[in-house]
């Protein structure tokens, strides 16, 4: 793993263009911000005072870019961050959240984000985000990565073209719940009303016990589509810096105290994320994930949230698509990017949905499974 105080500071190289080259002042004792002598500099979030209440004042800002999810990424795979930020004026004007992912095995790269569905940068009207990826390509080639990879929407990157494109999904949820309902497609709404009708309730918490329970079905679900689950540490983490701090919950529905379904919620400034989910696939027929996401929904909107964004789903993937789309929510392409800089290009890649390793996986017993998701994930980023 590379050392994580020389990843904190500001390494961009000194090129010609001089509007790449920053200069910052130690984190250590301020109070007033960041200094930066041309305005981009790189951060660590989690050595910065203050940096979630700087991010919540840009209007663009969600979840990903503050420090909850950061310090979740750090803790659990000793990822660095090292965000690539523009100021003016004291304020934060536009960021590039990346984090360097170190492997002896897979090599050295950066990625924004880890482990995240889409991170869109943010930026102003009329500024875009352009200098914000050619200084984060002057940091990876500084730093020896092999690739630079953006999972998001935009097209300020010069020159990129999508390596993966995937489905996303957004519901607005300021209509109100009468709305929100109404525009249920025919059998999500029968699937609810069965749901409920079987005696299906669902409960939300934030606590450990909570996630514990979620862990048990999320490690079943997981099995089923022939992927290992992530390590427990990482839930953990998530419980800790995000549940915990008030920005997220876990919702579980239960049959007679039993729980059959399961998923996590993630909030910031009034945009809300559907980020896990989970199923005991024998009470399938009962509908527990339709009740469980209208829930879900309701939930957020009483918690303030303005949207609520259902993450990403492969094209290949028709079924969870439908699922999506029969609450009413708007579809979107979601774009990612990647820049080798080995070959000096931006290359494709391969959703691998559904490989002959799935089915390896799928057969394999789950403390072998466990087993393999706390070795392999540190690595794939």
């Amino acid at each position: 793993m590379c050392d994580h105080g020389e990843a904190s500071r500001n390494v961009f190289p000194v090129t010609a263009n001089a509007e790449l080259a920053a200069v910052r002042s130690p984190a250590a004792g301020r109070e007033s911000g960041i200094v930066s002598r041309h305005g981009i500099v790189t951060v660590n979030p989690l050595e910065e005072q203050g940096w979630d209440g700087m991010v919540g004042l840009h209007p663009g800002a969600e979840f990903f870019h503050g420090t909850g999810w950061a310090r979740v990424l750090q803790e659990s795979y000793g990822h660095v961050p090292v965000y690539v930020a523009r100021f003016a004026g004291g304020r934060l004007e536009g960021l590039l959240p990346v984090m360097e992912v170190a492997s002896a095995l897979t090599g050295k790269r950066g990625v924004s984000l880890p482990f995240t569905d889409y991170a869109h940068p943010l930026k102003t009207a009329g500024s875009g985000a352009g200098d914000l990826y050619e200084a984060a390509m002057n940091l990876g080639r500084e730093r020896g990565w092999k690739y630079l990879e953006c999972r998001s929407s935009d097209e300020d990157w010069k020159s990129s073209s999508p390596s993966l494109v995937f489905f996303g999904h957004k519901l607005d949820l300021a209509g109100g719940e009468e709305l929100l309902f109404k525009n249920l497609d025919g059998a999500m709404r029968r699937g609810i009303r069965k749901a409920e009708s079987a005696g299906l309730r669902i409960q939300f918490a934030d606590t450990m016990e909570s996630v514990l329970t979620y862990y048990a079905l999320h490690c079943q679900t997981r099995r089923r589509h022939g992927l290992p689950p992530q390590p427990f540490r990482f839930f953990s983490n998530i419980q800790r810096h995000v549940l915990q701090a008030g920005n997220g919950f876990v919702a579980t529905a239960r049959l007679e105290g039993k729980p059959v379904a399961g998923a996590v919620f993630f909030h910031q400034g009034g945009r809300a994320l559907y980020k896990f989910g989970a199923s005991d696939y024998g009470y399938q027929e009962l509908r527990p994930n339709n009740l469980l996401m209208w829930e879900g929904i309701r939930q957020c909107a009483a918690r303030g949230c303005a949207s609520l964004h259902f993450g990403r789903t492969s094209v290949s993937n028709e079924g969870l698509r439908r699922f999506k789309l029969g609450f009413g929510a708007v579809e979107e392409e979601i774009k990612y990017a990647r820049y080798d800089f080995r070959a000096q290009r931006f290359v494709t890649g391969v959703d691998r949905a559904e490989t002959w390793m799935n089915r390896v996986f799928g057969c394999l017993p789950m403390p072998v499974l466990k087993w393999v998701g706390r070795a392999m994930y540190r690595h794939v980023g």
